[in-house]
């Protein structure tokens, strides 16, 4: 579509926005705030109110934690292949709403269209992915030694909580809510504040499927209040969170009492290693694709690049050159790369940047300001930037930055940058550009992130783990490894000859 249409298309959509608040959903039922009180979501775009938002609190989790506690045992006993149907039925309503999804998480997020207009049928991806699992979600194994049968077999952990992030947040919520319905848990939802718009598209499209009350509930929120209580409650078994790294370790602390279980999708400082017998024109368009699609801001996001000595120069101008020429604009127009940050509080952060490189002493080769020519001043809207001239020991290299902004950094040998690499207190994914085989295995071997791509940017099959080691996160997600959160193992031992069982002094 034209930007002409998508502009209008969005105006029809954020006007019945308006016309009714964004309400809770607690045991099938739309509600509004115990409290009554509520908050704006507004566009990074250019500020402007989209819509009014129910804000829960501690005693809206509490009516959600037992909405999701009473529906457990009917969901967890339910047949796999009803769950199923069920799953299926919500992919089919998301696919059937993809666009609607994708302009409205366009002027919630500031994301540009042309990476939100699959993101939807990407959620309707993992629905499906989970639902056709969830007949055999809690198959085993059988286990034999020696006068005794084992059988392993995996239940639902019960109700659990999930609280997911702003960059995104429709796909990335489907990643954690449909492998939890598939293993049989029920689920609380507290979605970003700065993005809540989304999250009720998805709870009408699975109340529409036939999910029961009760089995999937809505709060919205802030992490203050609904966050730390949906942490704290005892009927919650575990929280599945995608976010920044210090508010992980803030919710490990706050479920620490109730014996939470935790899965932790965390923050980045990924590399992407660059050799001179690379194929230069493809690490060159990933480099960038990686940093500056979405925003920057996002987990996976390659915000250092590592470039041998003996190229560096050359392939950080052809990258500063390539920084320059990205479309900034408006999120709905089709040729838009870059649109803005989602939210003055986070453009700040990321502009403060800028002046720390200058204190560093780096060059600022491309960006490095924001961006205030014409409509452009209204909104949260910064230059793709590139570093150059950088220190492995600079905040700009050890920090998570978020936002469209690469430093690159020259190394000296394998040795070296591998060390690089490794040498930040994240560990998620990482990139790796060369024709060498058997560096790209040893390398790879070497390299501390959960997920590496060898020649490629992040092209992710949904069997595959996805999940960071170090300050990145606990757990993973994708495929079984989902399932091995959202379930509990157990073993019933058979004997099968008689036993002589001990007798305690008679």
């Amino acid at each position: 579509m034209s930007y002409q249409e998508n502009m209008k298309k969005a105006e029809v959509l954020l006007a019945k926005l308006a016309e009714t608040p964004i309400l809770n959903h607690i045991g099938g039922q739309a509600c509004a705030a115990k409290s009554g009180a509520t908050f704006d979501s507004v566009s990074p775009i250019d500020m402007r109110k989209i819509a009014t938002v129910a804000r829960g609190g501690a005693e809206d989790i509490d009516a959600a934690a037992k909405a999701a506690h009473g529906a457990f045992d009917a969901w967890r006993d339910m047949d796999g292949g009803k769950r199923r149907a069920i799953l299926h039925r919500i992919a089919d309503g998301i696919a059937a709403r993809a666009e609607e999804i994708a302009l409205l998480e366009c002027v919630d997020t500031g994301q540009a269209h042309r990476f939100m207009a699959k993101a939807a049928l990407r959620g309707a991806d993992n629905f499906r992915f989970f639902a056709d699992r969830a007949p055999q979600a809690r198959d085993g194994q059988s286990l034999f030694a020696s006068g005794q049968m084992n059988v392993t077999s995996r239940r639902p952990i019960g109700p659990v909580g999930v609280i997911t992030p702003w960059n995104t947040p429709f796909m990335l919520s489907t990643w954690k809510i449909a492998p939890a319905l598939a293993a049989g848990c029920t689920v609380v939802h507290k979605p970003a504040e700065l993005s809540p718009v989304t999250a009720r598209i998805l709870m009408d499209i699975a109340e529409e499927a036939g999910l029961p009350p009760g089995v999937w509930n809505l709060v919205n929120g802030f992490g203050e209040d609904a966050g730390r209580a949906l942490t704290e409650h005892p009927l919650i078994k575990a929280i599945a969170f995608v976010g920044e790294s210090a508010t992980g370790k803030m919710i490990m602390r706050q479920g620490a009492e109730t014996l939470k279980r935790v899965h932790f999708e965390l923050g980045g400082k990924n590399p992407v290693v660059v050799f001179a017998d690379a194929d230069l024109d493809k690490a060159a368009d990933a480099a960038a694709f990686m940093i500056y699609s979405l925003n920057g801001e996002r987990c996976t996001s390659s915000s250092r690049v590592l470039v041998e000595s003996s190229i560096h120069d050359d392939f950080v101008a052809v990258l500063a050159d390539k920084a320059r020429r990205l479309k900034i604009g408006h999120p709905l127009d089709p040729d838009t790369v870059v649109g803005p940050l989602i939210h003055p509080d986070h453009e700040a952060k990321v502009l403060s940047y800028f002046d720390i490189a200058r204190d560093e002493g780096v060059t600022i080769a491309a960006g490095g300001s924001k961006v205030t020519e014409g409509d452009f001043g209204d909104g949260c809207y910064v230059a793709p930037t590139l570093f150059t001239g950088a220190r492995q020991d600079m905040r700009i290299a050890q920090e998570e930055i978020f936002g469209p902004v690469l430093t690159a950094i020259p190394f000296a040998d394998e040795a070296e940058a591998l060390e690089m690499a490794n040498d930040v207190a994240y560990g998620l994914a990482g990139y790796l550009w060369t024709n060498d085989m058997t560096r790209a295995l040893r390398f790879s071997d070497g390299m501390d992130a959960g997920m590496i791509w060898v020649n490629s940017e992040n092209v992710r099959h949904l069997p595959t783990p996805f999940g960071g080691t170090k300050d990145s996160g606990i757990g993973r997600d994708g495929g079984d490894w989902s399932f091995d959160f959202y379930m509990e193992t157990r073993n019933v031992a058979f004997a099968t000859v008689p036993r002589n069982v001990p007798k305690l002094g008679l």
